[in-house]
């Protein structure tokens, strides 16, 4: 019997709390001491990735009463329930389903009439033998030309993660001749970002992905406008160049201003829907069916670890419960994402959605104001571009703020130079290496300038190179630590009531239907 109670009700949640300050990081990393954690304080992952939390002020005794909280929260049951279908998600009264999209955690699911598990399966043999046919040139422009390019369009989760991925896979693709078309991103209701893209392809060899699971966002819809115009003062049909990624229900699933329609549903949150045909299409588009699949089976083999109810062997599970320590017993504000690996340049800004989308609540799943704090604000950006910005405060401000580094062995392009006898990569692991010793242990100094604290807490997740089984693992681990993250702090971590108020404020004011100080604004801003 699964049971839903708030954190401060939680006896391990008590025990935490008189833990608190026990572990000095800068003596814990010192010397053998910390030769020995970084061998001790790690986990395997998923994609042949690892977790290492050597640098986390955290010992055994701590560990141990993680160990119980996540017992108590019965966080293995409920990840069970999860993903087998049951109703989770209580803001909207629906189930969660994204682990389907990629392996056999579970069941089958049964929704609405329809096998779930069989429906997302088929789904994506869809936008699979789809990308085949534009690839072999059997779905071609009026010309009988190949597409070269497809540009998403989509907004939040239908942007964020999607773009992400293929930023992530972009260059392995290439190095890997499995590299088939360019792929772009409109997002932005801005009119200079469709427009700055639409200036950068050939619209006539451009195949366009509409990404709106109502069929009615406003933004995403807007955009289309831009692009069907664009296309028909190019003397083009539009409907030969647009497919949608929608629901069964909406208003883009039988139209036939489309190609074909690739269909999603409202078991998908949109933050979590990069395994689904949103990312699907795009990426089965770009680097051919075969890597997206390798993708899914990175996340699928993470799902499983994620799965297990001993913390020392699930990572996702860990790195939550350390977080929640962080977060609510040494009152960090903050966690920064700190990824070595420039294909990773929008990953950060993806798992600022999802988990400040997930997690960024006050109330229970129930609808009760908690009284702790939750989800912690997310930031970050590739290493070593961010040591020469926003590091300082992390070395020097009155905040202590985790980190997450990640780092590969190698690059993607696996080209390099030797300059001042060492390479290009050897010098960006070098950084991973001295930032997290740096920020661990800190530097004394009698000019308090130069003096560095220390006890700056960090993990890494290490792999031998970013390639698509890793970047499944690695998308699949922070989703389902954002998941265990809400279960400690009972939260309904799969809705977003907090972004409609702005919308319907908007469409108030597109109707000029607004007074006092919104109508000020308007007038301020021309409309």
């Amino acid at each position: 019997m699964i049971s839903w109670n708030n954190l401060d009700k939680l006896t391990a949640y008590k025990k935490l709390q008189s833990l608190k300050g026990s572990v000095e990081l800068r003596d814990a990393m010192a010397g053998k001491s910390g030769k020995d954690r970084v061998a001790k304080y790690s986990i395997p992952m998923g994609g042949g990735l690892c977790y290492n939390f050597a640098a986390k002020a955290v010992n055994d005794e701590i560990l141990s009463a993680l160990k119980e909280l996540a017992e108590e929260a019965q966080l293995a049951e409920k990840f069970s329930a999860l993903y087998n279908g049951e109703v989770i998600n209580t803001g909207e009264k629906r189930m969660v389903l994204h682990h389907l999209t990629r392996g056999q955690l579970g069941g089958d699911v049964i929704a609405d009439g329809v096998n779930k598990r069989a429906f997302y399966t088929a789904e994506q043999k869809k936008a699979a033998d789809f990308a085949r046919q534009v690839h072999e040139g059997k779905i071609t422009n009026a010309a009988g030309e190949k597409f070269t390019t497809v540009v998403q369009i989509g907004i939040g989760g239908s942007d964020l993660g999607p773009r992400a991925m293929y930023l992530a896979l972009e260059n392995w693709a290439k190095k890997n001749s499995c590299f088939h078309m360019d792929a772009r991103f409109i997002s932005n209701v801005d009119p200079d970002d469709a427009v700055s893209v639409l200036g950068s392809v050939d619209v006539s060899r451009t195949l366009f992905v509409l990404v709106s699971k109502s069929g009615t966002t406003l933004e995403t819809l807007t955009n289309e406008s831009f692009v069907k115009d664009a296309l028909r003062k190019a003397g083009l049909d539009p409907a030969n160049h647009m497919v949608a990624v929608t629901s069964e229900t909406s208003p883009l699933a039988s139209s036939d201003e489309y190609l074909q329609a690739f269909f999603m549903d409202d078991y998908i949150g949109g933050r979590y829907s990069s395994t689904s045909c949103v990312g699907g299409v795009v990426l089965s588009l770009a680097f051919g069916p075969e890597v997206f699949a390798r993708f899914l089976a990175g996340a699928a083999e993470e799902d499983k670890l994620a799965a297990d109810p001993d913390i020392c062997r699930n990572p996702a599970m860990l790195d939550a419960l350390i977080g929640v320590y962080e977060r609510n017993i040494l009152g960090m504000p903050a966690t920064a994402v700190l990824p070595y690996s420039q294909a990773l340049s929008r990953f950060p800004a993806h798992l600022q959605q999802l988990d400040m989308e997930s997690n960024g609540k006050s109330v229970n799943r129930f609808g009760d104001k908690v009284d702790y704090v939750t989800g912690p604000v997310i930031f970050g950006e590739p290493g070593t571009n961010g040591q020469h910005s926003f590091y300082q405060l992390l070395h020097q401000g009155t905040d202590i703020i985790p980190l997450q580094f990640v780092g590969f062995r190698f690059s993607q392009a696996e080209t390099d130079v030797n300059i001042q006898d060492s390479t290009s990569q050897q010098k960006l692991c070098a950084n991973v290496a001295a930032q997290i010793m740096a920020f661990a242990c800190g530097k004394d100094d009698e000019n308090p300038n130069k003096s560095f604290a220390g006890n700056r807490p960090s993990s890494i997740i290490i792999g031998k190179q970013l390639t698509p089984e890793a970047l499944g693992a690695l998308l699949s681990h922070f989703e389902n630590k954002v998941m265990f993250q809400g279960f400690v702090w009972n939260l309904n971590s799969f809705d977003q009531e907090g972004v409609q108020l702005g919308k319907v404020l908007a469409k108030r004011v597109l109707k000029h239907d607004t007074d006092g100080a919104l109508r000020a604004f308007s007038d301020l801003l021309g409309i």
